[in-house]
């Protein structure tokens, strides 16, 4: 079973949380809670925590300095942040911390989940690994930079826009492929949390809920072709697990692939 941290000192929503995690994951994970950042980092290393969802604003240690502490003993945890976007001072901070993914308060619970999934996938990934070989720690390549600046509404209009058409050319090219949110901000040459912040002004929702959009749109058109074999469907737009893929569809669709496909030609 994965183990998840949650982190937030607002009780209610840190328990909303959980009831939500624990409603759509079920037996598949454990669930801890941490009131503060201290508490958080106590937790990940009594329990080893493989997928830890941080709020930022917390007192004492903020989930930034949380997570930078689980960072320097931990290369291969998950880390997810709950944020309004606001801090960039935060943010900046942020850079080398390496987190899987930013999300927005109040979160949707669809993206939230769609990056759950990704990030158990990711954890059962690296299990299945490490059983093989022994690895090292896991450092992203590349330099990470941090860009911010001063410019006219127009001028970041523009930006917007041009980032805008580069990540759905990206995308469209290379989602069959296993690409990342940080090989994202790195291509388009801004830190992680910034990227974030700007894919969210684009698109209106975060990266890996997306990507899995954009791959479920390719896989209705293939699950179209009753010659093409479902697990095939998956593998085509980039879900190596046709159980992982099953699962995304659903969240997606309402309906697994085999539903999907009946449903087409029982019309």
């Amino acid at each position: 079973m994965v183990r998840i941290l949650i982190a937030d000192d607002e009780r209610i929503e840190r328990t909303v949380l959980y009831r939500t995690l624990h409603r759509n994951l079920k037996e598949r994970c454990d669930i801890f809670q941490a009131q503060n950042g201290r508490e958080a980092v106590a937790i990940h290393e009594e329990k080893k925590i493989q997928i830890a969802i941080l709020d930022i604003e917390m007192p004492g240690i903020n989930g930034i300095q949380a997570a930078q502490l689980i960072r320097k003993t931990d290369p291969d945890c998950s880390i997810i942040f709950l944020t309004a976007f606001d801090e960039f001072s935060y943010a900046r901070k942020a850079i080398t911390v390496r987190a899987m993914d930013y999300l927005l308060k109040p979160y949707d619970e669809k993206e939230l989940m769609l990056v759950l999934e990704e990030a158990i996938r990711l954890t059962q990934e690296r299990e299945r690994k490490a059983g093989r070989e022994e690895e090292g720690p896991w450092f992203g390549t590349g330099e990470v930079l941090w860009r911010q600046e001063e410019e006219t509404e127009d001028a970041s209009n523009v930006r917007v826009g041009k980032v805008a058409q580069l990540v759905y050319h990206y995308i469209q090219q290379n989602y069959m492929y296993d690409i990342s949110m940080q090989d994202m901000a790195r291509i388009t040459n801004y830190s992680e949390a910034y990227f974030c912040k700007l894919f969210k002004q684009c698109f209106n929702q975060n990266f890996t809920s997306y990507l899995a959009g954009y791959r479920v749109k390719e896989a209705k058109k293939l699950l179209e072709q009753p010659t093409v074999n479902i697990k095939d469907v998956g593998q085509a737009v980039g879900y190596m697990d046709s159980n992982y893929f099953a699962r995304v569809f659903k969240r997606i669709t309402g309906k697994t692939p085999t539903e999907y496909r009946a449903d087409i030609f029982s019309q």
